[in-house]
C-alpha cells in the first residue's frame, strides 16, 4: 500500500459503554459520565459509544436509571461527536426476537434521542434477523452499521467473511464491523481479513476487538496497516483485559506516521485523571476483579469470551462444584460444535456456556436440557453456518418441528398490546420500549420512579409551607 493511500486511523471510543460493561459490569451511573463528556467531546474521535448492549438493562435494573434520559443528557453535551450504539438485531437489546414494530419504534426512537451510529449485529450472523433494522435505520436518516460476530472454525473462511461482507453492502449498511467480541483475530489474521474484505466491499470496515487473549493492540496495528479505517478503543483506567486496547497507546502509536490520529495526549490525559479514581474505587470495592484485567490465552483454546468466562465460574461456585472449571471449559466448544458452530456472544454464549454446565454437572450429556437450547435447536433464534448435530437434536427436542423461517416472522406486530399493559405508568413515549424489552424490570423502575415524584413533590409542598428554610 503505497504512503499516498495512506490515511489517519479513526477512533471510536467505548469508556462509556463497552469499556464499563466489560470490566465493571455495566455499573458506570450517567451521574459519573456527565461531566466528562464534553471533554471527550473535543477529542476529535469518529464516534462515542455510550448506549445499547447491556447499558439498557444495567441502567433500569441496578442503577434505577432511565436509560433513555442518560443519552438525551449525552448528546446534550457532545455537540461534535456521533454518538454511537450497540443493538442485538430483531432481538435490540433483550433476548428474544421482537415483533418488526417494535424494532421500527425502538430504532425510531433511539435516533430521535440522539443515536447517530447504530451498530447491529445477531448471534448467529443470520442476516434475516438484521433487516428490520438496517432498513428503519436508513428510514430515519440513521448510520447503520452490521457487526460480524467473528469466530473460528471449520466453516468460517475468507470465503465465507468475504461472501457475507458483500450481502451486508447489498443490504445497504452503511459500514461492516468485525465484532471480535472473545479477542481470537490474530495480528496476521487481521492483515489477511481486512486486505480481503477491502477487496471486496467499497463501504468502510471497523475493527473491535478485546484486549483478553493479550493480542488486540498488535492487531490493531496490522489491521490499520491493512487499511482499517476506524478501531474501537478505551481511555487507559477502563482499558485492556476484557476490554479493549488503551486509547492513549494507540495514538502514540500512530503518532508520526500516515494513521497519525492528530489527537492531544494532553487532553487524554486530562480525561484519563477523571476516570482513575472510579477504577481505583472499583477496584476497592471488589466491582473490579483484578483476574478480568490479566492475559486469558486460554480464550484462544475454548474461544470463551471474558464475560462468558466470568459467568461460568459463578454458576459453579452457586452449585459447589468449581473443580469443575476446566471439564466445563473442554465441554464448552463440544456444545458449541452441537448447536452449529454458532459464535459465542449474548445471546448464544450464555445458552452455549449454561448448557456446558449442566452436561457436566449432570455426568450424562443433554440430560437436562435448558428452553433456550431447545429454542436454538429448534431454529428459534435463526439459521446457523453449520447444521445441528442430529442425535443431539433428537435427543433434546425429539420430533418437534423445526422452523426455518426468519424467527421474528413467527412473532407478529405486539406494540399496541404492550402499550395497553403499561399505560398507566407511561410518562413518556419511549416507556412502551422499556416495558417491551424487560417488563418485570421496567415495571419495578416505572413504580421506584413514581414514588421518587412523590417524595419530591411532598418535598415541595413541605418547603412551601415553611417547613424547610430556603
Amino acid at each position: 500500500m503505497s504512503d499516498m493511500a495512506k490515511k489517519p486511523i479513526k477512533i471510536t471510543e467505548t469508556i462509556l459503554r463497552d469499556a464499563h460493561q466489560s470490566l465493571i459490569a455495566t455499573r458506570m451511573t450517567t451521574e459519573q459520565m456527565l461531566p466528562i463528556v464534553e471533554k471527550l467531546d473535543k477529542v476529535g474521535y469518529y464516534s462515542l459509544e455510550c448506549w445499547g448492549g447491556a447499558t439498557f438493562d444495567a441502567s433500569l435494573r441496578f442503577l434505577k436509571e432511565d436509560p433513555w434520559e442518560r443519552l438525551r443528557q449525552i448528546k446534550a453535551r457532545a455537540k461534535n461527536t456521533k454518538l454511537q450504539m450497540l443493538f442485538r438485531g430483531q432481538n435490540i437489546l433483550g433476548y428474544r426476537p421482537y415483533g418488526d414494530d417494535v424494532v421500527e419504534y425502538f430504532v425510531q426512537k433511539s435516533i430521535a434521542n440522539g443515536i447517530d451510529i447504530i451498530r447491529i449485529f445477531d448471534c448467529l450472523n443470520d442476516l434475516r434477523n438484521l433487516e428490520t433494522a438496517v432498513k428503519a435505520s436508513n428510514k430515519e436518516g440513521g448510520h447503520a452499521q452490521i457487526a460480524l460476530s467473528y469466530t473460528l472454525g471449520d466453516a468460517y473462511t475468507l470465503e465465507y467473511w468475504t461472501n457475507i461482507a458483500k450481502e451486508i453492502e447489498n443490504m445497504g449498511a452503511h459500514s461492516i464491523c468485525i465484532k471480535d467480541m472473545a479477542g481470537l483475530l490474530l495480528p496476521y489474521e487481521a492483515t489477511r481479513l481486512v486486505t480481503a474484505l477491502k477487496e471486496k466491499v467499497r463501504i468502510p470496515i471497523q475493527l473491535h476487538t478485546h484486549y483478553t487473549s493479550g493480542v488486540a493492540s498488535m492487531t490493531y496495528l496490522k489491521a490499520v496497516e491493512a487499511g482499517v479505517d476506524v478501531i474501537d478503543c478505551a481511555m487507559s483506567p477502563f482499558a485492556l483485559g476484557t476490554s479493549q486496547p488503551a486509547t492513549e497507546v494507540m495514538v502514540e502509536t500512530f503518532k508520526g506516521t500516515p494513521y497519525d490520529t492528530g489527537f492531544d495526549q494532553n487532553l487524554l490525559a486530562e480525561i484519563a485523571d477523571y476516570f482513575r479514581p472510579m477504577r481505583d474505587a472499583a477496584l476497592d470495592s471488589g466491582l473490579l476483579n483484578p483476574k478480568n484485567m490479566g492475559v486469558n490465552i486460554k480464550t484462544l483454546l475454548y474461544q470463551v469470551p471474558g464475560g462468558m468466562l466470568s459467568n461460568l465460574t459463578s454458576q459453579l461456585k452457586e452449585q459447589h462444584a468449581e473443580d469443575k472449571y476446566y471439564e466445563v471449559l473442554e465441554e464448552v466448544p463440544r456444545v458449541r460444535q452441537d448447536l452449529g458452530e454458532c459464535p459465542l456472544v449474548t445471546p448464544s454464549s450464555q445458552i452455549v456456556g449454561t448448557q456446558a454446565v449442566f452436561n457436566v454437572l449432570m455426568g450424562e450429556r443433554y440430560k437436562m436440557v435448558t428452553k433456550e437450547t431447545k429454542a436454538v435447536l429448534s431454529g428459534h433464534y435463526g439459521r446457523t453456518v453449520k447444521p445441528f448435530n442430529p442425535e443431539v437434536q433428537k435427543k433434546c427436542i425429539g420430533d418437534e418441528e423445526i422452523i426455518t423461517c426468519r424467527p421474528a416472522d413467527l412473532v407478529g406486530n405486539e406494540l399496541s398490546t404492550l402499550e395497553s399493559e403499561m399505560a398507566q405508568y407511561k410518562e413518556q413515549d419511549e416507556d412502551v420500549l422499556s416495558y417491551a424489552l424487560f417488563p418485570q424490570v421496567a415495571m419495578d423502575f416505572f413504580k421506584y420512579r413514581e414514588a421518587q415524584k412523590t417524595k419530591m413533590d411532598a418535598k415541595v409542598a413541605d418547603t412551601e409551607n415553611g417547613a424547610y428554610p430556603v
